[in-house]
């Protein structure tokens, strides 16, 4: 069964950096678009960025010119750099494949499977 494990998310003071990993084991998804949504606490999940299939990278404008997203197929595995990193950014931060493989979706319902979630937590 297709998983996806988040990791590298904490503490950090405003201004820093955090780079977030989404490992996937059970299957590739080397031909899917990777996204990365986050939630804060009593707020809807929002999307933040997402790479597909060729590397092409879209994100949202709140975090545009301080995230970047890649990824490295042989490892099945993608990468959420985050630099200059605000309060606001403050959230459960969650990776997820787009359902089907060549699509390009910026919604959380079409992705599955989700990783289980890391916070990230931007202290002022």
């Amino acid at each position: 069964q297709a998983q996806l494990v988040e990791s590298g998310g904490g503490l950090v003071q405003a201004g820093g950096s955090l780079r977030l990993s989404c490992a996937a084991s059970g299957r590739t998804f080397r031909g899917n678009t990777m996204g990365w949504f986050r939630q804060a606490a009593g707020k809807e999940r929002e999307f933040v960025a997402y790479i597909d299939w060729n590397s092409n990278t879209y994100y949202a404008d709140s975090v545009k010119g301080r995230f970047t997203i890649s990824r490295d197929n042989a490892k099945n595995t993608n990468y959420l750099q985050m630099n200059s990193l605000k309060p606001e950014d403050t959230a459960v931060y969650y990776c997820a494949t787009d359902r089907k493989p060549g699509r390009i979706r910026v919604t959380a319902d079409a992705y599955d499977p989700w990783g289980q979630g890391t916070q990230v937590t931007v202290s002022s």
